[in-house]
């Protein structure tokens, strides 16, 4: 029988984390590094990942710093480039870059609003699997997280844009683990509920946020590191017969 302590271990892979600046992809890539991966970290703001990088060269690995929007497909592959060029392979992606800056009601939401989240959330997301795949397809193994969001599957008020476009990442994530699972590469989705972050705070702090603590089972919102161990047990061997499926972790949130 395996040991699961063994199996959740990350030691001598390479995972790289998107939107990790801030908020969930920083716990995520802390949570990795703990596991003893080498972490490349991508966001676009600079100074949020020179901060990140102290605290995860303390667990001992590589970290690779590689600020960068993942809406620029160049971009996206050249941060792969350097990743595999610095410890030449990738074994893991996590794609949590997301945005969703307006809380607005449909009827006015602006073809530009719509367009730069798809951009991003769904838009960036398939070029990270894409670039990362070809890499795993060549290694024969790899597994890749798309961060997804409770309201992929349940709605919710003025933020249509975003719901759509979490929603086209967990189609994305099922369509990429049928076609890649007899070459190695699983590929699943993680789907937080609301947890406190710099995103979500404005909203946390309004009128709605006791609405959504009331509609939440476990009667509170999350710890940004409550997500971690969900990401390193998609991430590594401890899930090695997991494709195609969502985690879940929203305090039972779709459950009500």
């Amino acid at each position: 029988m395996a040991d699961v302590n063994t199996e959740l271990r990350l030691d001598g892979r390479t995972a790289w984390v998107t939107g990790a600046g801030k908020g969930l992809g920083r716990a995520i890539a802390v949570a990795l590094s703990q596991a003893g991966a080498d972490v490349a970290v991508t966001a676009r703001t600079a100074a949020d990942l020179e901060s990140l990088e102290a605290e995860l060269a303390g667990h001992g690995g590589k970290v690779l710093v590689l600020p960068g929007s993942v809406a620029d497909s160049d971009v996206v592959r050249t941060t792969v480039e350097r990743i595999t060029g610095a410890t030449g392979r990738l074994d893991a992606v996590v794609n949590c870059a997301g945005i969703s800056p307006h809380f607005t009601r449909t009827e006015f939401v602006t073809d530009e609003d719509f367009g730069r989240v798809l951009d991003i959330n769904l838009r960036g997301t398939f070029y990270c699997c894409r670039e990362a795949g070809k890499v795993m397809l060549e290694q024969g193994s790899g597994s890749i997280v798309n961060v997804s969001s409770v309201h992929a599957r349940t709605g919710f008020e003025r933020i249509a844009a975003y719901a759509a476009s979490k929603g086209g990442v967990e189609a994305l994530t099922r369509a990429l683990a049928v076609e890649w699972a007899d070459r190695g590469v699983r590929v699943n989705s993680l789907a937080p509920g609301y947890f406190r972050t710099d995103l979500s705070s404005g909203l946390l702090d309004s009128r709605w946020g006791e609405r959504i603590v009331r509609s939440t089972p476990l009667g509170r919102v999350g710890d940004a590191g409550e997500l971690g161990g969900a990401a390193v047990f998609l991430a590594s061997d401890a899930s090695r017969y997991v494709t195609g499926t969502t985690v879940t972790v929203d305090g039972g949130w779709t459950a009500r």
